[in-house]
């Protein structure tokens, strides 16, 4: 969710945004190997709902040569540097033309954390979830502030508010004639199966209006 966040604030600084995705070997390269592969990670950048457009295959350094490619006014990073091999700011060139903006990173989420917390998951990692006396006072607090804490995972959640909740979604009603599917499930650590699992529902019907339930933690 911490991509999709800075998608969605890089998407309100312009009109239309292409978003460059590394191959594998470039991130193998300067970062370590991929936990997707690159075909499914164009797959899942490009069903985010602010993408127009991706570009496969972009260089790990962005250089002005890229912008102009794509004919692009600037481009858009998180407030956290990034580094190449040798210790490079990839954004250097594009930093000092005056073609760089950034946004501000989502606290308590990275791929490192994701990775870290599912190899020290265990098996009793979700038992005994109803004698916890913990996790019942924290059941509802999902978002409420921005220290808010989770008893499942122990990061900083993204802070919810109706106006980014009503980004997130799209915001339309149902129009007559549309058919109204609904489809339910946990959706941890979204990945390229539920992207081609909800394109398959968009398939079912002519005019779909999907409603996507999500289950609670507990």
């Amino acid at each position: 969710y911490g991509h999709s966040n800075q998608l969605r604030q890089a998407r309100a600084m312009g009109d239309y945004l292409i978003v460059g995705v590394h191959t594998d070997e470039e991130i193998a390269k300067h970062k370590g190997p991929p936990v997707f592969t690159q075909e499914e990670r164009y797959k899942m950048v490009q069903a985010i709902k602010w993408v127009d457009e991706i570009a496969p295959g972009a260089p790990y350094v962005t250089t002005l040569e890229t912008l102009d490619k794509y004919n692009c006014d600037f481009c858009v990073h998180g407030d956290d540097i990034t580094l190449t091999i040798d210790g490079k700011d990839t954004y250097e060139e594009v930093k000092t033309a005056g073609r760089y903006r950034e946004c501000k990173r989502t606290q308590g989420v990275s791929t490192t954390d994701l990775v870290g917390r599912m190899l020290l998951m265990t098996k009793a990692h979700h038992s005994n979830i109803d004698e916890d006396l913990d996790y019942r006072k924290h059941t509802d607090n999902f978002g409420k502030g921005p220290k808010g804490h989770s008893p499942w995972t122990g990061v900083s959640q993204f802070l919810q508010t109706s106006q980014k909740i009503i980004q997130f979604a799209s915001g339309k009603e149902p129009q007559p004639g549309d058919t109204i599917i609904y489809v339910a499930g946990a959706f941890d650590l979204f990945h390229i199966g539920h992207v081609d699992f909800l394109e398959k529902v968009h398939q079912l019907a002519e005019k779909p209006y999907i409603i996507a339930g999500l289950h609670f933690d507990q």
